[in-house]
């Protein structure tokens, strides 16, 4: 179709007229809007005002009604006023309520949150713990719609300190909830007592529900909660499940325990004894606000045949702190992330090497920051043995290096003879071409490890260093709100900068040292790769980046000083020639690679008859 002058005019014109037409049309909507809404207001004052606080008070005098109705022989408990208790030790402040008998937020004393108070768990209206008692014949009441008595601290003479509330009805059956907090421990054990079994639990089953709402605790939501996990000990076996998109869990098994683990805290119900014979939990993640996630889970125990019965319980309120969880012998040590997955197995570098000469570390210098890089020079002399086998790889390739360009100006550009020229020439040299690329290999599981390392470290949680004003979040020094630049984020990590420009230096260095690549591919990638980090580490730890920056500049320290003073070149030279006289066997390996590569040159030469 052609268009001349006139016709575009046109288009221009009803262009124009369109959008002034739609601009007109809603400046009229927004006039007509304003007034409506000023005329309902003006309605609206007008009408006479309902009698909010009558109308409170019927709700709450009707809600009266039904608890004392479904609270049958325990009706002395249905009404009254909440009462709180707050305990500390050491490490907690916890406060209990008379209702329902639990506590109702729990305050950890050496960890702060984003807002710099104190870190608290489980401290919404969200959370609680209940179950369902038979209060009368047909009538049932949650265990959370009645005020218990007691609530005094009785203290030991070692410290320890417990909290009673009791539920009794005139007919003598009875309800304990007995907190026992005990000096330097985060765990808190809760012995459930009830007298009368058979007539306030159906069948002799108790069906408890914990519900746990977790809050955020780090500057990244995002990054915290794909670091968070609901975890659970089932049949004797760990297992958790990642708390993105929501889910559910059922528990066919005996359950021992079920957490919520967020990205250093955890919140864990645990059955001391017998455990819950079955169950499932539910959780979800709301897309805004700022909960990690809400869980659910619903516990079933099967109490003994008798009138009376003690459930011993224990909830945990505390660090996700390997030494810590350790201690209890319950394996809840496995929340702790320290590798998962398909690199599961690096979890034991970290439990067995990483993480006792980190604390060994620690406990010679107070700074993180400097503990990190001890443990990154350790590490360097622990592999040290196969970075000295890769650098005299790289020395031999580098010796082979004027023989292989005279390769490739004898072939030209017939790729595959010369790909058969090198191998010749390498295996008359005894020299393996990936001796540069399997030690470095190796180190792959060693770099897994410290990744879930810096992770899962609660130690460096606030700990700064430099710029970094907490190792265990990203450092920025630039950030921006409102926008994001795809897979990079919304701000600047400088250490990520210093990781991402050392690693393309140690490419540079040996890419030098190497033969030139015909594969583009080949050629380009150690260039691209640094480049990749950029946007995978930016909301990474600082440790981890930190960590990263110091292991580039040893290794361009250590190849500059066995490049230039420890690797003798002559000698490489006559340890090529001397190896040239030896008889030759190939490997299996060889023979199939000349193999491949001769059926590829054949391949090759039919294309070019075709084509001709």
């Amino acid at each position: 179709m052609n268009f001349d002058r006139n016709t575009i005019i046109g288009f221009i014109v009803l262009a124009v007229l369109f959008v002034g037409y739609f601009f007109y049309t809603t400046k009229e909507q927004q006039a007509y809007q304003l007034a409506k809404h000023k005329q309902d207001s003006i309605n609206a004052l007008n009408q006479p005002k309902p009698d909010t606080a009558a109308l409170r008070i019927d709700s709450l005098a009707a809600d009266s009604i039904d608890r004392v109705a479904a609270a049958g022989g325990f009706q002395a408990s249905a009404n009254g006023s909440e009462q709180v208790t707050v305990v500390e030790n050491d490490l907690l402040k916890i406060a209990f309520t008379n209702r329902g008998g639990q506590p109702k937020w729990v305050e950890l004393k050496h960890f702060e949150g984003p807002d710099s108070t104190a870190v608290k768990l489980a401290a919404s209206e969200f959370d609680k713990i209940t179950y369902t008692i038979n209060t009368a014949p047909n009538r049932t009441a949650d265990i959370t719609n009645f005020f218990f008595n007691g609530g005094q601290v009785i203290k030991g003479a070692d410290g320890t300190q417990t909290v009673s509330y009791q539920l009794q009805s005139p007919q003598g059956q009875a309800v304990v909830h007995q907190f026992v907090i005990k000096p330097g421990q985060y765990m808190v054990d809760f012995n459930l007592q009830i007298a009368g079994v058979p007539q306030l639990l159906g069948g002799n089953s108790l069906n408890m529900t914990w519900q746990n709402q977790s809050l955020q605790l780090q500057r990244d939501l995002t990054y915290e909660r794909q670091q968070s996990q609901i975890a659970y000990y089932v049949d004797g076996d760990y297992d958790y499940s990642g708390i993105m998109g929501g889910g559910s869990e059922t528990f066919n098994d005996p359950v021992q325990w079920v957490g919520v683990k967020q990205q250093f805290f955890n919140t864990t119900l645990i059955a001391k004894q017998n455990n819950f014979t079955s169950g499932a939990v539910t959780w979800q993640s709301p897309e805004s606000g700022n909960v990690v996630t809400r869980a659910v889970a619903n516990l079933k125990m099967e109490l003994p045949a008798a009138t009376n019965a003690t459930v011993p319980l224990a909830l945990y309120y505390g660090p996700t702190d390997y030494k810590i969880l350790k201690q209890y012998g319950n394996d809840m040590e496995d929340m702790v992330n320290l590798g998962s997955g398909i690199f599961a197995f690096v979890k034991y570098i970290n439990r067995w090497i990483i993480l006792p000469v980190f604390d060994l570390f620690a406990k010679l210098t107070s700074n993180y920051g400097i503990v990190i890089l001890l443990l990154t020079v350790f590490i360097r002399l622990l592999i040290s043995p196969l970075t000295y086998s890769s650098y005299l790889s790289g020395a031999k390739m580098k010796a082979l290096r004027p023989e292989i360009d005279k390769l490739k100006e004898k072939f030209g550009t017939d790729q595959q003879a010369i790909s058969m020229e090198q191998m010749k020439l390498f295996r008359e040299a005894g020299v393996n071409p990936l001796g540069g690329c399997i030690p470095a290999l190796l180190q792959i599981p060693i770099f897994f490890a410290l990744y879930s390392f810096f992770n899962a470290n609660v130690e460096l949680r606030g700990e700064a260093f430099l710029w970094a004003q907490d190792l265990s979040q990203y450092d920025s020094i630039l950030s921006w709100s409102g926008w994001e630049i795809p897979f990079y984020g919304n701000h600047i990590s400088l250490f990520t900068i210093t990781a991402t420009l050392t690693s393309l230096l140690i490419s540079v260095y040996s890419m030098s040292m190497t033969p030139d690549q015909n594969n583009p591919v080949l050629k380009y990638m150690p260039y691209v790769f640094p480049v990749f980090l950029l946007f995978i580490f930016n909301s990474q730890p600082a440790a981890l980046t930190w960590y990263y920056t110091v292991s580039n500049l040893i290794t361009l320290l250590l190849q500059f000083i066995i490049q230039n003073y420890i690797i003798d070149h002559d000698k490489v030279l006559a340890k090529i020639e001397a190896n040239r006289k030896k008889p030759k066997t190939k490997s299996k390996w060889q023979e199939r690679m000349e193999q491949m590569q001769e059926q590829q040159k054949k391949m090759q030469e039919l294309q070019n008859k075709s084509k001709r």
